[in-house]
């Protein structure tokens, strides 16, 4: 099968900091993983590595065959929650939405967005501006904003953050779906109860030894 994601020997430090040692990963296209361990494992930082964002110290990282984040090419198969966010100004959530949407090549009006916006709760916050809305509701704008994008590959970092239950169940549903279709999706998760619901594999990540 087909490596969407492969990791070898990836390394990370932050001056005489150690917080990847070694790290060895291969998720095959279609497959659903989830990142799990205490805070400071490493998650989030081994996300920003395969998404690009941040260069390992020592090892190798290919997504789809190339170099993460690389070019245009890249991030029309990968969207990601890893990076916070820039907004548009005088743009409302719904405009951001239609706009994510057509430049990925998607049909803003196919429907999609109507139905995210109804799992996510946001269907009564589409004129409102993105700067106007609590930290609970922009994590769910930004869930949507990452998932009305057509993608080969999600990575997402604690999707359910500060999601209450049903709306975790929908978005578990509609991860689940993603796969299911062929998409792929590495997550962190410090919800076990998510993790089942999404049906990813658990990847357990561990502070290395100083």
């Amino acid at each position: 099968m087909t490596s969407a994601v492969d990791v070898r020997q990836v390394t990370v430090t932050y001056g005489s900091t150690l917080v990847l040692d070694g790290i060895d990963l291969r998720v095959p296209e279609g497959a659903a993983v989830a990142l799990v361990g205490e805070n400071g494992a490493g998650k989030s930082t081994l996300l920003r590595c395969i998404t690009g964002l941040q260069e390992p110290s020592a090892g190798d990282i290919s997504v789809f065959e190339a170099v993460p984040g690389r070019g245009a090419d890249f991030w029309r198969q990968v969207a990601t929650t890893v990076e916070s966010p820039s907004w548009y100004q005088g743009l409302t959530v719904r405009e951001h939405l239609d706009l994510v949407r057509v430049v990925n090549g998607g049909d803003p009006g196919d429907g999609h967005i109507d139905e995210l916006c109804t799992t996510l709760g946001l269907t009564g916050l589409c004129d409102s501006l993105p700067i106007t809305l609590s930290s609970g509701q922009r994590q769910r704008f930004l869930l949507a904003a990452t998932l009305v994008r057509p993608s080969r590959l999600l990575v997402l970092d604690e999707p359910e953050q500060r999601l209450d239950t049903r709306i975790k169940r929908a978005i578990a549903a509609h991860l689940r779906s993603y796969v299911r279709a062929g998409g792929t999706l590495i997550m962190a998760s410090h919800d076990d109860g998510f993790r089942v619901g999404v049906g990813a594999d658990e990847i357990v990540l561990t502070r290395p030894e100083s």
